[in-house]
């Protein structure tokens, strides 16, 4: 079973968590999603409240390095997700093709607001664009199929 690892703005903002539930649905048909509490509405931007800041750390830092697949929604800027994805592409540089964790990041352009370079100009992981979560989904499943 293919281990999936979801990324998405919690502290960074909540305003998606109705579409990082449905992408996460949409994923569980390729692979177990270990964080499918970034879909939950009633996680807030709060944060997860019962576990200490290095918990979380340590334990998105190990869901991170046993996932084969990233995939992120980077539309509302996250350092947390930046982080996530940055880790990974870092610890891809030190494994063999066959070893390595591939990375799809998921965007909805839009006006006034541009994706940060370090994402946009990483030749390490997969950016596609798209306004409606079948566009989205369609994105995934191409991912997946191009294992």
């Amino acid at each position: 079973m293919t281990l999936i690892y979801f990324a998405g703005s919690i502290t960074g903002g909540r305003d998606d968590v109705e579409l990082y539930g449905q992408i996460i649905e949409h994923q569980k048909k390729y692979g177990k999603v270990l964080t499918e509490h970034i879909g939950n509405k009633e996680l807030l931007a709060s944060g997860e409240t019962n576990l200490s800041d290095p918990e979380i750390h340590d334990r998105d830092m190990g869901f991170v390095a046993l996932s084969k697949v990233l995939v992120a929604e980077v539309t509302i800027p996250s350092l947390g997700v930046g982080y996530e994805i940055g880790r990974s592409v870092e610890r891809n540089t030190m494994l063999c093709k066959e070893e390595m964790q591939r990375i799809l990041c998921l965007h909805r352009p839009s006006d006034g607001r541009r994706l940060s370079p370090m994402i946009a100009g990483c030749e390490g992981l997969t950016l596609r664009e798209y306004t409606n979560i079948e566009e989205a989904r369609i994105h995934i499943d191409d991912f997946f199929a191009k294992r």
